[in-house]
């Protein structure tokens, strides 16, 4: 239906020097710890964690300082042994703050005391689920949606399959890759896990066919067992959007605005499922993660590094940037984001820290000549030129009419527009604005609401006493 992909649209982005050639034959280093962490309370889709140590506590190794913020919501550990330097707000990769805990390492790297499932397979859904959320473990492909939630469809919602993303469809990025080939066994394991908690007998792992060793090794450690398959996916970007897997393996559509629940399906990354056997087989809470640093590196690689390292320290690790660098991006080449400052730290989402020279340099923008490029590559059918041209004209009204909600902010719009416009930015600026104006209606209904509710007191109030006079 779609040639020789699986979804409508998407592209194959073009890859610069360091691209996934280089690093997916270097296997996954240890970064040693730094001399301070500066561990984000806020790491995660939901209400921010909430912070439950103060200046000068000494904290371990896998300590919770930070309390889940409600149901969805994680809580966030200390990544190294030490004492907190102070609670303080923080940049994040996307240019907002929140507050964060600040730990000076005292390089002892003293953990909290763990406890190891010897017999997972004892465990209720319960005990698993609850296993996995003390862990703070969040969606480790970048959407760092909380876990348990994912392990808890509500009522109404059945779940029949369990789907893993192996894509790691954006360029350079080779974390997973690594992961995939270097913890095949682990992740099986994570993947039976997750079964056990969402009561489903089938698994379905997605990986594109330029990764034929990870295929192997995932088809070698599932061998024998029952329900869970390795499926050889075309290599095609979006390939790793929920939605766009989901049609590629099931061929399931998830409606507008809804999510996998909506279909039975559940999409967790390989990097997810491992994190959950480190929690449920070693008592490990989320204290790292793999991350591809790339580009324009004097030593890039993939590097296991602690949450809360500042990329400044970590690039300084790898042996700096080349000269001609331009750009510093948190993410991938077409997902990723600038980083204006350096002292911005690794979190739980942090896939990938690349270098870019001129090619990352953004072209002036020319006028749109109504090509259909844009038409052609959107993986979520969206109509790119229309939606910006009512975006630019501050007609949002119509440009959510036109779907831009359901942008999932892929790039492939921006990426081959012969114009250079950059659409991906004009999608996410639209939808800010968007979900501002519905606070600030939700807000003045709630105002006006309760200002009624109030007079109508006032006016019993009135009566009851005109009564009692009477």
């Amino acid at each position: 239906m779609f040639g020789t992909h699986l979804f409508p649209g998407g592209t194959h982005p073009h890859e610069g020097p360091g691209g996934k050639k280089v690093n997916e034959g270097n296997q996954i280093t240890d970064v040693t710890a730094p001399f301070r962490v500066i561990i984000p309370l806020s790491q995660h889709i939901g209400a921010p964690a909430k912070a439950v140590v103060k200046k000068d506590d000494h904290v371990l190794v896998g300590q919770v300082i930070g309390e889940a913020g409600g149901f969805v919501s994680a809580p966030v550990h200390a990544t190294v042994s030490g004492r907190v330097e102070a609670v303080r707000p923080c940049m994040l990769a996307n240019g907002t703050s929140c507050d964060a805990v600040v730990i000076e390492n005292d390089f002892k790297d003293e953990w909290i005391e763990l406890h190891p499932t010897d017999h997972a397979e004892t465990l209720t859904a319960d005990e698993l689920r609850e296993i996995i959320r003390n862990a703070g473990i969040v969606g480790m492909g970048g959407a760092t949606f909380p876990t348990m939630v994912k392990l808890n469809p509500g009522e109404g919602k059945t779940i029949e399959k369990l789907i893993i993303n192996g894509a790691e469809c954006e360029p350079y990025l080779t974390a997973d890759h690594r992961l995939m080939l270097e913890e095949a066994g682990r992740i099986i394991d994570g993947i039976h896990i997750v079964m056990t908690a969402l009561n489903v007998t089938e698994a379905v792992i997605g990986v594109e066919n330029n990764k034929k060793d990870a295929i192997a090794a995932l088809q070698d450690a599932c061998r024998g067992m029952d329900g869970i398959h390795v499926k050889e996916l075309p290599v095609r970007y979006p390939q790793g959007g929920e939605k766009q897997l989901i049609y590629a393996i099931t061929k399931r559509v998830v409606p507008a605005g809804g999510l996998p629940l909506d279909v039975g399906v559940v999409v967790m990354n390989v990097g997810t499922v491992f994190a959950v056997d480190q929690a449920v087989r070693e008592g490990r809470p989320l204290v790292d993660r793999v991350t591809t640093v790339g580009g324009l590196v004097n030593n890039p690689g993939n590097y296991r590094v602690r949450i809360g390292t500042p990329i400044s320290l970590l690039l300084d690790a790898c042996g700096g940037v080349k000269a001609e660098t331009k750009k510093i991006l948190s993410g991938g080449p077409m997902m990723g984001l600038a980083i204006n400052d350096l002292e911005v730290p690794i979190t739980k989402g942090s896939s990938g820290i690349l270098a870019l020279g001129k090619e990352a340099i953004e072209p002036d923008e020319g006028p749109c000549i109504r090509c259909g490029r844009c038409v052609r590559t959107c993986p979520m059918k969206l109509m790119p030129s229309s939606m910006d041209a009512y975006i630019r004209k501050e007609r949002y009204e119509d440009a959510e009419k036109l779907g831009v909600m359901n942008c999932i902010s892929c790039g492939a719009c921006t990426y081959v527009c012969p114009a250079k416009r950059m659409l991906t930015q004009s999608f996410q600026s639209c939808k800010r604005v968007i979900n501002l104006r519905k606070k600030q209606a939700a807000a003045r209904a709630k105002a006006d609401a309760e200002a009624v509710a109030a007079q109508q007191t006032a006016a019993n109030e009135s009566a009851n006493d005109a009564k009692k006079e009477g």
